[in-house]
């Protein structure tokens, strides 16, 4: 595992610089702070100096969801040990009666646990940095009381009785389990309560004699074993919204939820929702209420104390993003509230521009990039130290001639890359040779040039007293920019109208329960004395279904082995049961014989591929793409195959995003020509790659 990239040697020469030390001086003092119209790539650098000189949390807003999660990956690199707090945005769009996923639910109350301490809690060492994008920032929360009020710190020796406790914690969101492994849960045996805080690292196991506490330790989720006692435990809410304030939500919308069809009618009836929420225990799509829980919900800003400093990294993009998603929850709202499916006289559960800009009149904000809003500034600001460096397209000779020249001229040179091994070599080639390093504690004397092993979206030029500082990344030196480092895709429910959107009249579908039919449209139908809108699907002998939108994912597009048309099924015969019977068998048949035919290929004697050279890493290091956790297990998979002696027969199929093929096809490929080129299958991987970016067969 290589070493985390470390650049914190560079936040001194900056410290160093009037322009900063102004604007440390300007926020201390609380004064109005200019815009700094900071270069981009510059702006996760600058961060992370304020946050460590600073005695105040530190609030980032972005725009986009993509901006934010790529600056809570860069913090680390120039201030490791900061805690940082990646505020998520809920698993929902607004108005949507989806369940919030538990590490979105972990992310946030994590966050407005670290800003808004509970009494008796212990004071952090260092105040927090959180980072959110307008989208999570929108989503309306508990307020601030409610928070505190449900939050308990529990002492050794403290007087607690157990029952209560465990009603306690039923009524702020905790749910009940046989064993606690996940934050938000836990048991009781007997004497001892286990308990995992939503806004802990470790779950605590909680021991008594009689009603007092007498022991507190952390235990291992995953071997239940108890390792360390600790003298406290802070226990907040585990859901923003608190079901203890469900039963009321339950009697206000009685009569609505009355209106709603039985389940055995409409799979996504919220008539379930009346009973979960009248037992005022935690349910899956409880967050759907939020905003009928509270009468003044809060938001993220109302969690930080008065001398936070708000940044905004781009002020435009944060008025657009926030306007798109206004935009998009009012088209939802109407929809909704015609179909009778949205609570009437609901409360926005989103906060909207005109509440953010208030929100922060009353707040010290600094503007990173650009605002139209603020008056043009007149004094030197942080981003005038600032410039974007040269870009060379590849030709590495020039780089090594731009980089002598740099160093000729007592410039500080540092160059981030994941082909740092091979740079120092070509440096080595003219020059003595540096070893790459993977972090940088201090500048050394000016001249300095270092090659640094790891990744940066962009590099930039800091000049300070005469003295300039140049880090150089792969965007400039090869000509492509490290794209935004990728996170595991949350499965989102998508809206029925998804399934049948791209249909058009005449087109053949299946329908997974009654077959081979031709699509005629949408109909609107009045049951009940309730209209809603049906799928309709035409059959043989002039025979026609109705579907119901919600059950639009049953219906597919029909695709044949050819144009001919298919044959259209009759409703009320056995023909599609015997059609997927006899599918059914012949999927079994396959299944055999590719058991036998693997059973027989261990027998078989195959070529065992050596181990990775210099240049296998090479490549590897000159893809610009940041591998997934998924797509770096196929490659060593692939690999460790190919270096076994059996024959092999490797499948990657389903990547999910753009050049994946690459990323899996080429390594395995210079691996096999290094040894036998042309005499492995590995060689299909090219054409398949080029056929079809999504499988690649190696």
């Amino acid at each position: 595992m290589p070493a985390p990239l470390q650049l914190t040697g560079l936040l001194e020469p900056l410290r160093q610089s009037a322009a900063y030390q102004d604007l440390v001086r300007r926020i201390r003092d609380r004064q109005p702070l200019p815009d700094q119209e900071l270069l981009r790539a510059a702006r996760p650098f600058l961060v992370a100096a304020l946050a460590q000189d600073l005695t105040c949390p530190v609030i980032v807003l972005s725009g986009r969801v993509d901006r934010a999660y790529n600056l809570t990956e860069q913090l680390p690199v120039w201030a490791p040990g900061l805690p940082v707090y990646r505020f998520a945005e809920p698993t929902a769009i607004f108005y949507e009666r989806v369940a919030w996923t538990s590490s979105v639910i972990h992310s946030r109350l994590s966050t407005l646990a670290a800003l808004a301490r509970p009494v008796g809690a212990s004071a952090s060492e260092r105040p927090p940095v959180v980072v959110t994008s307008a989208y999570a920032l929108m989503q309306k929360t508990l307020p601030v009381r409610e928070f505190i009020a449900g939050s308990r710190v529990l002492h050794l020796a403290a007087q607690a009785e157990p029952d209560k406790l465990v009603r306690s914690w039923l009524q702020i969101g905790y749910m009940p389990a046989s064993i606690v492994i996940e934050p938000g849960t836990f048991s009781r045996r007997g004497g001892i309560l286990d308990i995992f805080p939503i806004a802990a690292p470790a779950p605590v196991r909680i021991e008594f004699f009689g009603d007092e506490v007498e022991s507190l330790r952390s235990f291992n989720p995953a071997t239940q074993r108890s390792s360390d006692s600790i003298d406290r435990l802070v226990i907040t809410p585990a859901r923003e919204a608190l079901p203890r304030y469900a039963p009321a939500v339950a009697e206000r919308l009685h009569e609505w939820f009355a209106s709603q069809p039985a389940p055995d009618e409409d799979v996504v009836s919220t008539l379930p929702d009346e009973e979960a929420l009248a037992s005022g225990m935690a349910f899956p799509q409880l967050e759907y209420y939020l905003s009928n829980l509270y009468s003044h919900p809060a938001n993220l800003l109302s969690y930080a104390p008065d001398d936070a400093l708000i940044i905004v990294d781009d002020w435009g993009a944060l008025r657009d993003s926030m306007a798109d998603l206004e935009e998009q929850a009012l088209a939802i709202r109407r929809d909704r509230a015609a179909s009778n499916l949205l609570p009437p006289d609901s409360p926005l559960p989103y906060l909207t521009w005109d509440e953010l800009q208030d929100e922060l009149s009353t707040r010290q904000v600094l503007h990173l990039g650009s605002n139209p809003d603020l008056l043009a500034r007149e004094e030197a600001t942080v981003g005038d130290l600032f410039s974007p460096n040269q870009r060379f397209g590849g030709q590495l000779r020039m780089v090594m001639d731009d980089l002598h020249k740099l160093r000729t001229a007592h410039h500080a040179v540092i160059v981030v890359s994941q082909q740092a091994q091979r740079l120092a070599e070509l440096w080595g080639e003219q020059h003595p040779y540096i070893a790459p390093v993977s972090r940088i504690d201090r500048l050394n004397d000016a001249g300095t040039l270092s090659f640094v092993e790891g990744s940066l979206a962009e590099g930039w030029t800091l000049e300070q007293d005469h003295r300039r500082i140049h880090l150089m990344t792969e965007a400039e030196i090869f000509g492509w920019t490290r794209p935004e480092p990728r996170r595991h895709v949350q499965a989102r429910a998508l809206p029925p109208e998804s399934s049948f959107s791209d249909l058009e009249v005449g087109d053949y579908v299946v329908h997974v329960e009654y077959g081979i039919g031709r699509f005629g449209g949408l109909q609107k139908r009045t049951l009940d004395n309730t209209e809603r809108e049906y799928l309709v699907i035409q059959y043989a002998g002039a025979d026609t279904l109705y579907v119901p939108i919600h059950q639009a994912d049953r219906i597919s597009r029909y695709v044949g082995a050819d144009d001919s048309p298919p044959q259209l099924n009759r409703l009320g015969t056995q023909d599609w049961t015997r059609t997927k019977e006899n599918t059914r068998r012949a999927v079994e048949e396959v299944a055999r014989e590719l058991l036998e035919l693997y059973a027989a290929r261990e027998h078989v004697q195959g070529y065992t591929f050596s181990p990775d050279t210099p240049w296998q890493h090479e490549l590897e290091a000159s893809f610009p793409y940041v591998e997934t956790d998924d797509q770096l297990q196929a490659l060593n998979a692939v690999k460790e195959d190919m270096e076994r002696p059996r024959p092999m027969d490797f499948l990657g199929e389903g990547l999910d995003v753009l050049d994946g093929a690459d990323v899996l096809a080429h390594p395995p490929v210079l691996v096999a020509q290094g040894d036998r080129a042309g005499d492995h299958p590995s060689h299909r991987a090219v054409g398949a790659h080029h056929r079809d970016k999504t499988r690649v067969e190696v």
